[in-house]
């Protein structure tokens, strides 16, 4: 793994059941992936058989969230973990956005698991060490798409330069595009570990299948 990951005193101290889960890979990008968007379409049809989105909330790693979200500081009715704001579109009877493969496919494993999974091109990473803390007030921070957010409160990865991750929204300095060839992927299991490994190895298996993923590796890292 290029990356070292750590967990901050002040995360453990507000949400002591956190484990990482990390994939890393060398990869290819594309603009759609036919096969991908099918097991999209089929676990959609799923979910809406079967789930509201209330029900959604209760979805253990996603209720999991929620209550780090208020651990930290942040209400998860106005800054929603991207998990549920996923699950909730779809519930809602609007069409997922269709990005380009490696989000896709990222999203796919966020619904399937409910885990809020921040997506990076890894070589846009400052430094080789991560680590995840609690937003500050003013702190820098322009999501993807969003502008810029106020990350007061919320769990956040910070390299080098500054903040990269949150469970709501990654940061466009260190987004995906076509020309990304190395992706980091973080699953952020407030829930614990239960659950957490099986996300992680169902991540590597899509960007092999899809977007020929090479040299993967998964790391599970936790508190010391």
């Amino acid at each position: 793994m290029k990356f070292q990951l750590h967990i901050s005193p002040e995360i453990h101290e507000k949400c002591p059941n956190y484990v990482g889960a990390a994939v890393y890979a060398q990869v290819s990008n594309s603009t759609f992936c036919e096969g991908l968007w099918k097991e999209i379409d089929d676990f959609s049809k799923e979910l809406l058989a079967g789930s509201d989105t209330e029900k959604s909330k209760l979805q253990p790693a996603i209720a999991a969230t929620r209550d780090a979200y208020r651990r930290c500081g942040k209400d998860p009715s106005r800054y929603r973990p991207s998990a549920e704001a996923l699950r909730r579109r779809l519930l809602k009877g609007m069409q997922l956005y269709r990005i380009d493969t490696l989000v896709d496919l990222i999203n796919l494993v966020s619904l399937r698991t409910g885990y809020s999974i921040g997506g990076f091109d890894a070589d846009k990473i400052q430094g080789t060490e991560l680590t995840l803390g609690i937003g500050k007030a003013g702190e820098p921070f322009e999501g993807i798409g969003r502008g810029v957010l106020n990350i007061e409160g919320l769990p956040v990865y910070r390299d080098a330069v500054g903040g990269i991750g949150t469970p709501t929204s990654d940061n466009e300095r260190t987004k995906m595009d076509l020309l990304t060839t190395h992706i980091l992927a973080i699953i952020n299991g407030y829930s614990g570990r239960e659950g957490l490994q099986e996300a992680a190895t169902q991540t590597l298996e899509l960007l092999e299948k899809y977007a020929g993923a090479r040299e993967g590796e998964i790391q599970i890292y936790a508190f010391e």
